[in-house]
């Protein structure tokens, strides 16, 4: 990453981290939790030889970049404004927008509401519609219940995550006081050989999220993560400290309700611009998601280019495996060139 710029961009009313590599068409990578622009480091490289400008970025609450306290500054539209803000300060009035996990929300919600900027969406993990098993109309309010009563519902059964994110305080100071196990952890736990779901073998009562982490089968080094990357990664979330080091992932998961609310429109609006939808096939989204989350996504997405499990990865799945994204990645983008 030695011919790489580190940005930072007033956007949004915040100060945003972005790492630049490469001239050409823009390409604006969006990471997840527990994510960081260095999610991308196998992407960028490469697709900075290809002829394009790649641009990765710590997301609002994250890393280098500012991380606001309240929840209520997660929503998808503030999100987007983020992110078509650093385009604007770069100068670029277009992009293809890659997202994983929470930025792969982003990279949808951002085609939905600033289509204009948006030339193209790659989706590593999240399917567009998520939970959503038929179509509705356009400005349609949900039907269903807000998600945390969802959350507490299940919860009632089984320990569930976004249940337990939802209260502030208890989350912030398990995860912060425990960064580089809970980041080992999750990151084992996410992967093509971890088991996330064991978290449905435990109550929820007196249980934190630590506590349904198993420790990895095997040490680091791993094939895909080394103990320099978990280095860089606790100390990039632990910049400001502990009370807001998981800040950006607790917050996106508490706005939830949020975007539920004021964003009725995502997930069942149709998304015109070409796209693109990756997932490792052992992700446990795959097993969370209805089905009909992928069957149904033609029907809301009026170009899609490809549907592709990808071997032998997880949730990680550009990390876990990035030539086999990398593939599909640069495909899609120079058919768009």
């Amino acid at each position: 990453m030695s011919e790489a710029d580190h940005l930072h961009i007033e956007t949004n009313g915040i100060r945003m981290h972005a790492v630049v590599h490469g001239q050409g068409p823009a390409v604006l990578f969006c990471h997840g939790f527990p994510g960081l622009w260095y999610s991308w480091r196998h992407q960028l490289p490469v697709v900075a030889d290809a002829g394009f400008k790649a641009i990765a970025v710590d997301m609002r609450g994250y890393g280098r970049t500012d991380r606001p306290l309240a929840a209520s500054e997660y929503g998808n539209q503030t999100i987007v404004g983020d992110l078509t803000g650093l385009l604007d300060a770069l100068g670029e009035e277009r992009a293809v927008f890659v997202g994983h996990d929470f930025g792969a929300q982003a990279a949808w919600a951002a085609a939905l509401h600033a289509p204009d900027h948006v030339r193209g969406v790659v989706s590593v993990g999240v399917p567009y519609g998520v939970g959503f098993a038929s179509d509705k109309k356009k400005g349609s309010r949900p039907k269903s219940p807000k998600p945390s009563d969802t959350y507490a519902k299940i919860a009632e059964s089984h320990f569930l995550h976004l249940h337990y994110f939802q209260k502030v305080g208890p989350p912030e100071a398990e995860l912060g006081n425990n960064p580089r196990l809970f980041l080992k952890r999750i990151y084992w736990a996410l992967s093509a050989r971890g088991s996330l779901l064991d978290f449905k073998n435990f109550p929820s009562e007196g249980t934190g999220y630590l506590d349904v982490l198993a420790d990895p089968a095997e040490p680091l080094p791993w094939p895909w993560l080394s103990e320099e990357d978990l280095d860089y990664l606790v100390e990039e979330y632990m910049r400001p400290g502990l009370d807001t080091a998981f800040i950006g992932g607790l917050n996106s998961y508490r706005a939830m309700d949020l975007n539920w609310e004021q964003d009725p429109d995502y997930g069942r609006a149709k998304i015109n611009c070409p796209t693109l939808f990756l997932c490792g096939e052992k992700d446990p989204v795959l097993q969370i998601v209805s089905p009909k989350s992928l069957e149904t996504m033609p029907n809301r997405l009026t170009d899609l280019r490809g549907i592709e499990l990808i071997a032998n990865a997880g949730h990680f799945a550009q990390q876990e495996q990035p030539d086999a994204i990398n593939k599909p990645l640069l495909r899609f983008l120079t058919n768009l060139a």
